[in-house]
């Protein structure tokens, strides 16, 4: 295990996490300053969920443009020093390679940009969505779009059309590998929205994951993923510095939907999509209560939970915020390492 690249992935977590926690500040003020505030649905569609997060009604959003903005300027900085000063040691902390970093950080900045838009609809009541943003069918082809060049990327760029099935073997699927992809990368995306309903909650579930596939890609010896991995990782242990309640701000679905995209990806180049619904199950669980719940309300015409997605059900059977984050926060980690452990077993067979 080449003693560099551990040291590679562990100081560029730390400077992702150090930046960000610059940048802070005065993001912080920048959004506060403007009134950047996220509109807290008020209506009788959503009567628990209004009167739970009634206080928060004055917490600004976009939040997430220090994770995406942190991962960008770094990688940037670096690829320059490489270019420019190719012999220096700063040069080999360039973690920009088109075989592992080019596909997730652009899918990354694109997503985030997208969720940019979206959040400054909601703020200003625009778009078309109910209480602003845009419309979820408009997301959906968006981020589709989005999902698909990445999926021909894979497909065109990388003659990429095999997936791995723990302790089973690698399979070839053809051209029916863009549509799959595309599934990932769309379910992960909204999946990770569904999880930002919470003070942290998001971020903790999926710094989670991108700690358990960097550390797979670091095994694998995909060393510039890990490092991605780690800068996304450390960005984000920043963003919970002020994210945890009371909230500074929120997540956003700069944050949240640009997360989701590129965890897809990482999951897709590691080769353990497979693992997803174990590395990330708290995503999977809030999104299949939200597919429940909607289901139950047209054919029983009866819900299953109280509120949906299930974090919200568990406060509204009056569990503090604090404890569920919490709780959740536990069972994000034991089931990374889960699918950690899975991965590390299913690659000792091949």
């Amino acid at each position: 295990m080449p003693a560099f690249e551990i040291i590679k992935v562990l100081t560029l977590a730390t400077i992702g996490f150090s930046l960000s926690m610059l940048l802070t500040p005065a993001w912080t003020h920048f959004l506060y300053k403007y009134k950047l505030v996220k509109n807290v649905r008020n209506d009788n569609s959503t009567p628990i969920f209004s009167k739970l997060h009634k206080e928060k009604s004055g917490t600004p959003t976009m939040g997430g443009v220090l994770i995406w903005m942190t991962v960008l300027i770094l990688a940037v900085v670096f690829w320059l020093i490489h270019i420019i000063w190719p012999d220096s040691l700063l040069a080999d902390f360039d973690f920009l390679t088109r075989e592992e970093t080019y596909l997730p950080l652009g899918a990354l900045v694109a997503s985030a940009i997208v969720g940019l838009v979206d959040d400054w609809f909601n703020i200003n009541r625009q778009g078309g969505g109910k209480g602003g943003g845009l419309t979820v069918k408009h997301r959906l082809f968006i981020y589709t779009l989005i999902a698909l060049f990445g999926a021909g990327w894979f497909y065109f760029k990388l003659d990429w059309d095999v997936i791995r099935i723990p302790f089973l073997g690698v399979f070839q699927l053809g051209w029916w590998f863009i549509p799959f992809f595309v599934f990932v990368l769309v379910a992960t995306a909204f999946s990770v929205n569904e999880a930002d309903g919470l003070d942290g909650l998001a971020g903790g579930i999926v710094l989670a994951a991108f700690a358990s596939y960097g550390t797979i890609a670091f095994i694998q010896g995909n060393y510039n993923m890990a490092a991605f991995c780690g800068v996304i990782a450390g960005a984000l242990l920043s963003f919970l510095w002020f994210n945890i309640n009371p909230a500074r701000f929120f997540m956003g679905d700069t944050g949240a939907m640009s997360l989701g995209i590129s965890l897809g990806i990482v999951a897709m180049l590691t080769g353990y999509p497979f693992l997803l619904p174990i590395i990330g199950f708290l995503l999977m669980l809030e999104s299949l209560s939200v597919i429940i719940q909607i289901l139950s309300k047209k054919i029983r015409h009866k819900k299953v939970f109280l509120s949906a997605p299930i974090h919200h059900h568990f406060e509204a059977k009056g569990w503090p915020e604090t404890k569920i984050v919490m709780r959740f926060w536990v069972i994000a980690g034991v089931f990374a390492v889960l699918g950690l452990i899975m991965a590390i077993i299913d690659l000792s067979l091949w």
